[in-house]
């Protein structure tokens, strides 16, 4: 397997990609790289004729197989890219389209680690209930910078639906209470068979690639400026750990589709109108799907409190900060006594009023 590192041109060290800037910079000397256009852009793939090619599942791939040119070290990893483990210089896999699907683009790191413990800062000072250590997060060193793979996909639907309609009216009711003959409106709904057809252009749905990181965390960190995304290209890996994709991409579509049916569905209610509607089935059509790898930074950090681990993830342009945190049992415990005794001098206060 062919590699690249990037060596300064002022001091030979390996250079990487410096976050929020479009260089690649050296740690060492400082000297930077203008990262020139090469006037590429970012494709759409067709499904129907990706489906039809020959290719192994990923999960039958070998590993990618780094030489570090620095100290000669041999490392094997299922990553993209990533450092030597004996020296830390970076290292990129130059991809090969017949093995895998290649990144078509890339969202370049925006936050530095400067703004990295910008962003841990304000998350940790605004849990509430959170252990004092915690503010200790935004000096972790474990975090690591990674590009995540994630699939989009295209597609023009069309979707038959069968459902009801119900309309609201009102009927005029006579009960007994306390003896006392009365009346009173109320709500009833008449329900009549409503079908048809919408039709929904879906771009850019986003459907994550990995499931070596908590799908529930990373969903949260939307939204992604997708629109910053670039041509891809290994220098912007350079320095930063990338996961090769472990979802393929037919399943990476079922997850799409999933995702695309509450929009369909809130589609059909709107067509069927009325007070109320049911949707008792649909059958969507999905026309002219294209599909596109793309590379997504994240900040993943982790932090050790109590002998627990938690997970921290941060989107790596705009700093939205998820994931775990501990409680402490002694502040809850004290805004519960606190809580008792402004109780308790709220009814020692009513009881003297009374007096």
């Amino acid at each position: 397997m062919s590699q690249s590192q990037y060596p300064c041109a002022a001091c030979g060290a390996d250079v990487e990609f410096a976050p929020g800037t479009n260089v690649l910079k050296c740690p060492y000397c400082g000297h930077e790289t203008v990262l020139q256009s090469t006037g590429a852009r970012v494709r759409e793939h067709d499904y129907l004729n990706f489906t039809s090619l020959p290719r192994k599942p990923v999960a039958m791939l070998a590993k990618n197989v780094f030489v570090c040119r620095n100290c000669g070290a041999q490392t094997e990893s299922d990553a993209i890219s990533d450092r030597c483990r004996f020296c830390h210089a970076p290292v990129v896999a130059e991809l090969n389209p017949q093995d895998l699907v290649v990144p078509e683009a890339v969202l370049p790191f925006v936050l530095d680690k400067r703004r990295l413990r910008e962003s841990l800062g304000k998350w940790a000072s605004s849990r509430w209930f959170a252990p004092s250590g915690l503010k200790k997060v935004t000096e972790a060193e474990t975090a690591k910078s990674m590009y995540l793979p994630h699939w989009t996909y295209d597609a023009r639907t069309v979707s038959d639906y069968v459902g009801q309609r119900g309309e609201h009216y009102w009927v005029t009711e006579t009960y007994t209470e306390n003896g006392e003959t009365k009346t009173r409106e109320v709500q009833k709904t008449r329900w009549y068979h409503a079908s048809g057809t919408v039709a929904r252009d879906f771009d850019d749905v986003l459907v994550t690639g990995t499931t070596r990181v908590a799908q529930k965390h990373l969903e949260q960190l939307d939204p992604w400026p997708l629109l910053d995304a670039q041509p891809y290209r290994p220098e912007y890996l350079a320095g930063h750990e990338t996961l090769r994709y472990d979802v393929e991409p037919e399943s990476g579509l079922e997850s799409a589709k999933q995702k695309m049916a509450p929009v369909i569905e809130g589609d059909c209610r709107a067509d069927i109108g009325g007070d109320e509607q049911r949707v008792n089935s649909v059958h969507t059509q999905y026309n002219d799907v294209t599909f596109k790898l793309m590379l997504l930074p994240v900040w993943i950090a982790c932090y050790l409190y109590a002998g627990k681990t938690y997970n921290i993830q941060v989107n790596g342009v705009t700093g939205e900060v998820v994931g775990e945190r501990p409680y402490s049992a002694m502040k809850i415990a004290l805004a519960i006594l606190a809580a008792i005794a402004v109780i308790a001098v709220i009814i020692g206060l009513y009881a003297l009023s009374k007096h």
